[in-house]
């Protein structure tokens, strides 16, 4: 039965607001994603509660709400879970927009007790539909609990995403929706239907009015959702990636040599990494597989005719990709932490070519660089994408899981107080010679302090008296 559900806390605390408000005289229903993926036998993250009661009245009625949008008629909810922790339930009020003069909120609405009225201003048939959970309760069907003014179950059925009304009116509404809408597509393996997808290419200039914080989290569930190449292929063919990420479309029609990239363009390389990446991938791996060629166009040389056998090359493309990621990353305000990892993946992903000329000591430090496994998954995804040798994949993966992490990264021998104490005074040179002791250290030709410091003199002299 439907109760199966009861397992999910946060299933559970929205049917118990539901049924409250019910008590209280008021109409109440699941809205939104939650109905669709019920409808689609999967579980849903969140559910969110729609009702005819006004703000107010529903934080009279729950002992602890927060008014996080109550001049749009939105509540939440906490329903206490256990050890002190609690859930928070969206609850909106039944509402009619006015008109959306900032591309994504309207200026004013005005609340309705009619639920017909409330799913014709939302985005798209599979979003729009409401759901009783008595119903469903009771029949363990949710087709038969679901109401459905707009044809969402009909769409949901054919693959089709279609939006509510006059497409052009609800990107004008909330300009984000066209990347909604093409997250959706490629998620749940929808096609867009004409109207929709010709209203999302008309108006896609207008998304570089939404924020770029917004714009970066949409494209960030797009690359770890599981379905990433077919979401930003989508973000081409309807002309959004231009204005979103304009130095990926670049990266079409720029030819790498056949030798080492079989497969074609450095856009259809970066689809095929795209196509790799599993759902719930870690965030900076996905923008770090998007981004490692980005200065590929920029670079791209084509091969000197008066120099037989001479290819195409990309001299310095890790140089100028680096930058570009910078410029990429700072534009859609990601944190200094994830920058600093999507960056490093960008410039570190060509080293692995040096890997079996790497000295010991520069092969360990190698393999202890921070999220080092986000380095071998993408460098797995780049060679399986292109050549398919994996031979330095493999060498790599076999070092880093089978080196002691002792060996890797090891208490330091050297220290800067042993060189004070040694008789060498901070300096410009101090840095260098830390460095030299432990690589010592690390090829296992220094076992103990005295034999580091003694490396030391040997290379940088005696202490300056």
């Amino acid at each position: 039965m439907a109760d199966r559900w009861n397992d999910n806390p946060k299933y559970a605390a929205a049917q118990e607001i539901v049924l409250a408000l019910r008590s209280a005289g008021h109409q109440a229903y699941f809205a939104g994603g939650c109905v669709r993926d019920l409808l689609l036998g999967v579980g849903p993250k969140d559910f969110d509660v729609a009702t005819s009661a006004t703000p107010d009245v529903v934080m009279d009625i729950f002992a602890k709400t927060y008014s996080v949008g109550a001049h749009f008629g939105v509540v939440l909810v906490c329903t206490p879970e256990g050890d002190d922790a609690e859930i928070a339930t969206e609850v909106a009020t039944f509402r009619h927009d006015g008109a959306y003069t900032d591309g994504r909120r309207p200026d004013a609405v005005r609340f309705s007790t009619d639920s017909r009225e409330d799913v014709l201003r939302r985005d798209f048939t599979i979003n729009g539909m409401l759901l009783d959970p008595v119903v469903f309760h009771q029949t363990d069907n949710a087709a038969a609990a679901t109401l459905d003014y707009v044809g969402g179950r009909e769409d949901l059925a054919a693959k089709v995403l279609r939006a509510i009304g006059d497409p052009a009116l609800r990107f004008a509404e909330d300009k984000l929706r066209m990347l909604r809408g093409v997250r959706f597509a490629a998620h749940l393996g929808l096609e867009i239907e004409p109207r929709t997808i010709s209203a999302m290419r008309a108006a896609a200039a207008e998304i570089e009015q939404v924020s770029n914080e917004r714009i970066r989290d949409e494209l960030t569930l797009m690359l770890t959702e599981g379905h990433a190449r077919r979401a930003f292929e989508l973000l081409d063919t309807t002309g959004l990636l231009a204005h979103v990420l304009p130095e990926a479309v670049k990266m079409h029609g720029v030819a790498q040599p056949p030798q080492y990239h079989p497969e074609g363009d450095v856009w259809v390389h970066t689809m095929l990494l795209l196509e790799k990446l599993q759902p719930g991938a870690p965030s900076t791996l996905a923008w770090g597989a998007l981004l490692h060629d980005i200065g590929k166009p920029a670079t791209f040389r084509p091969p000197d005719p008066n120099k037989p056998g001479d290819r195409i090359r990309f001299d310095g493309h890790v140089e100028v990709g680096v930058r570009m990621a910078e410029e990429i990353l700072a534009r859609l305000r990601f944190s200094n932490e994830d920058t600093e990892q999507i960056v490093a993946l960008v410039k570190i992903h060509m080293r692995f070519g040096d890997i079996l000329q790497m000295r010991e000591s520069t092969l360990k430090r190698f393999l202890r660089l921070p999220k080092f496994p986000e380095h071998l998954a993408l460098h797995w995804m780049d060679c399986t994408s292109a050549h398919g040798d994996l031979r330095l994949y493999e060498f790599a993966k076999q070092h880093y899981e089978t080196a002691p992490p002792e060996t890797i990264a090891p208490k330091l021998l050297v220290t800067g107080r042993d060189l004070i104490a040694a008789g060498y005074p901070p300096g410009p040179t101090f840095k260098a010679m830390l460095e030299a002791a432990e690589d010592a250290q690390l090829e296992g030709t220094a076992t103990t302090t005295e034999e580091g410091i003694e490396m030391v003199r040997q290379r940088f002299g005696e202490p300056t008296p």
